[in-house]
């Protein structure tokens, strides 16, 4: 439904997006996914007609909105700060668009309360903004946005400047009130949890470029190269060869990554050496750190391949102690193969 194609924004001498392909079904919501200055606002404010494109097009139902202004495009927008008009009450600042739009008074009222109730505001269309909460704030914003019943909502970073707590309770609201209005959507996050609790999609970029593209499941098991592995959230990324004891395990590769939450910890044998079973490779190791995470022990250990990050599931206290010999029970779905 919304397809950018060869976007290229450049900024003096640094190229913001560099040749940018990027399309979103209908009802889909895709994550944007990356580190501060990686291209994702900007891909963001293009799409909706903040930012010319040098190069490349925007289509909305194969429409080309390239030189549109943002009014004419259909697309609605969230910021990160919600920055409502202090001026205006809840009901003034949900219904700015409308107005604009020229919708006649009755009919920005009946649409001001339907997306309020959708916001779980109800009855907050007389308040003063400067009396509500950051939460409060933020589900004003979306209303706003979502009023004028946009084809495509982009949202930069909505969630950033609220609390932890309130993050993820709002993140959890979010997907629900889009589901219900059907509204497709585009979402920019440097917050990996974050992207895999809302996208259909994630879509990470680093350098004004898209390096992986796929739903979470597959981005997360499948990222392709070490750089998105890391910005994923996976901590044991070896840039070297995948060693002759895991060859069991998985193929040779570059570079590859050991899933932390399927690594067997096992007390090691008197010899404390490597033994590989049919499919299951096991590497001597010793427990160099224990950290307890809330609903799991987080173990960091020293192996001849380097340091090691495994997760047990278990929350008591019982388990390897530091500086205990161990092993670790490699299988093949614990390894992933990466790309050079």
């Amino acid at each position: 439904m919304l397809r950018i194609a060869g976007a290229h924004v450049r900024f003096d001498s640094t190229e913001a997006l560099d040749g940018v392909d990027l399309a979103v079904g209908d009802g889909e919501m895709v994550v944007l996914l990356g580190p501060s200055g990686c291209g994702k606002t900007t891909l963001l404010r293009a799409a909706a007609g903040l930012q010319p494109l040098d190069a490349g097009r925007i289509e909305l139902d194969g429409k080309n909105l390239t030189g549109r202004r943002p009014d004419q495009r259909g697309i609605g927008l969230m910021f990160q700060d919600e920055v409502l008009f202090p001026h205006f009450d809840v009901e003034g600042n949900v219904a700015f668009g409308l107005r604009m739009a020229k919708v006649p008074p009755v009919e920005r009222r009946r649409r001001v309360a339907e997306v309020l109730a959708l916001v779980g505001l109800s009855g907050f269309e007389g308040r003063d903004v400067a009396t509500l909460s950051g939460g409060e704030a933020q589900r004003v914003s979306l209303a706003r946005a979502l009023a004028p019943e946009p084809r495509v909502l982009l949202l930069d970073e909505p969630f950033g400047s609220l609390d932890r707590l309130l993050r993820e309770r709002l993140i959890d609201e979010l997907r629900p009130v889009l589901d219900q209005v059907g509204v497709t959507a585009v979402h920019v996050t440097h917050d990996h949890h974050e992207a895999f609790a809302l996208a259909d999609r994630i879509a990470v970029m680093a350098s004004g470029r898209i390096l992986r593209n796929g739903t979470p499941e597959e981005v997360w098991t499948d990222p392709r190269t070490a750089q998105v592995a890391r910005f994923l959230g996976h901590t044991n990324v070896f840039d070297s060869e995948v060693p002759p004891a895991l060859a069991s395990a998985a193929r040779r590769s570059d570079s590859f990554v050991l899933r932390a939450d399927r690594i067997e910890v096992v007390i090691a044998d008197d010899r404390g050496a490597a033994v590989t079973g049919d499919e299951t490779a096991r590497l001597p190791a010793t427990v160099a750190r224990r950290r307890f995470r809330g609903d799991r022990y987080e173990l960091r250990l020293e192996a001849d391949i380097g340091g090691v990050v495994a997760t047990l599931d278990s929350i008591t206290p019982d388990g390897p102690a530091v500086g205990a010999n161990v092993q670790l029970g490699i299988g093949p779905d614990a390894v992933i193969p990466l790309e050079s």
